[in-house]
């Protein structure tokens, strides 16, 4: 489906399972763009018959290690640390969590903050022993964002949804799979198979079954992200007025511990 290709996805459809690749390796950094480009590419699929089920993944060393702070101008950082750049991006966040068909994420290795929550809005996550999964934001001086205060609780329960929130702590595939974050933990090199397999067995299902009984499942999903991302976004706008979200953002395009002093 070469249409559906726009700059930063791969977009191809076989037996019914549609992959979509994101291309900005090694890291696959997200932006505003790129989440948009998703959400169009999901919507563009739920009108496609030949579409049952979505492979979310991606290419290069990480499946999206979150936004990139490693140069001020880059675009991850604009959006990190602007409040309308959020805005707009948590609302396309939100259209991602509407879409109706299915989706399986392949995760190589970092899915990282905004990047976790990218791939915990798919129904399902196949990961490796590599795979690390963190929601760092504290370790930025940040609020999360991208829903995941909604997603995690839902996923791992509040007590360790909270330890990974609170302490911006990283865990590995293995632990991934045994909390239930993850659905499968293959070896790295069966990863795109495993997960593409699982697609495809969704796919084998009758089409309108399964939409109607995700979206059973998923009932008031969108809507709750969509009101706890104005809630994350204002506590987000708070937090990057700090002086220890700006040490985060430092500490971490230098590559060394920060130093918080709690204002």
């Amino acid at each position: 489906m070469s249409t559906l290709d726009t700059q930063d996805l791969g977009v191809s459809i076989a037996d019914h399972v549609a992959t979509v690749e994101i291309q900005r390796p090694p890291h696959n950094f997200f932006d505003i763009d790129l989440i948009m480009q998703i959400a169009d590419t999901y919507a563009a699929l739920d009108d496609n018959p030949d579409c049952r089920a979505i492979l979310l993944c991606a290419q290069g060393k990480n499946f999206c290690a979150g936004a990139n702070f490693g140069a001020s101008d880059s675009a991850g950082v604009k959006d990190a640390s602007q409040g309308d750049l959020s805005n707009e991006l948590y609302r396309q966040a939100v259209r991602i969590f509407r879409a109706r068909k299915p989706v399986v994420a392949a995760v190589q290795g970092a899915a990282i903050g905004g990047g976790l929550g990218l791939a915990v809005s798919a129904d399902f996550r196949v990961t490796c022993p590599e795979g690390r999964f963190s929601a760092n934001f504290t370790r930025l001086g940040f609020h999360p964002g991208f829903g995941l205060t909604v997603t995690l609780p839902e996923l791992l329960g509040r007590q360790r949804a909270a330890l990974l929130m609170l302490t911006s702590r990283r865990i590995d595939g293995e632990t991934a799979a045994a909390w239930g974050l993850a659905d499968l933990c293959v070896p790295a090199d069966e990863l795109r198979q495993a997960a593409r397999g699982l697609a495809a067995e969704l796919a084998g299902c009758a089409p309108l079954a399964v939409m109607s009984t995700r979206a059973t499942l998923r009932h008031g999903l969108a809507d709750r992200i969509a009101m706890q991302t104005d809630h994350e976004l204002a506590e987000q706008n708070t937090l990057r007025r700090t002086a220890d979200w700006a040490e985060g953002i430092k500490a971490t395009a230098e590559r060394r511990e920060p130093n918080f002093v709690g204002r």
